[in-house]
């Protein structure tokens, strides 16, 4: 959650940044407006890239927390197995 937190922050300080940039331009207008679309289309890039690097991440650990489900479930299910077994040769003794 910190991440998302920061580049929500990150979004918001790039907005106003861009607002206080249009109030004090010392340059035409029609340049302001190409610097405004590349840099628009850079942040988008930007973001782009991260949402596309967070999903192969969480894709990733999602993939380990499934090994790892799967790896104590096979340790639940062998201990389960021979405590079944050793209580069975308990009971026979009984």
């Amino acid at each position: 959650m910190d991440k998302l937190k920061f580049w929500i922050a990150f979004g918001v300080g790039v907005g106003a940044g861009a607002a206080i940039a249009l109030l004090y331009a010392p340059q035409p207008g029609d340049r302001t407006r190409k610097q405004l679309k590349r840099g628009l289309e850079d942040a988008t890039e930007r973001f782009q890239e991260t949402a596309e690097d967070l999903s192969s991440k969480a894709e990733k650990y999602s993939k380990q927390a499934e090994k790892v489900i799967r790896r104590g479930k096979d340790v639940v299910d062998d201990t389960v197995k021979q405590a079944t077994s050793v209580a069975s040769k308990v009971a026979g003794f009984i």
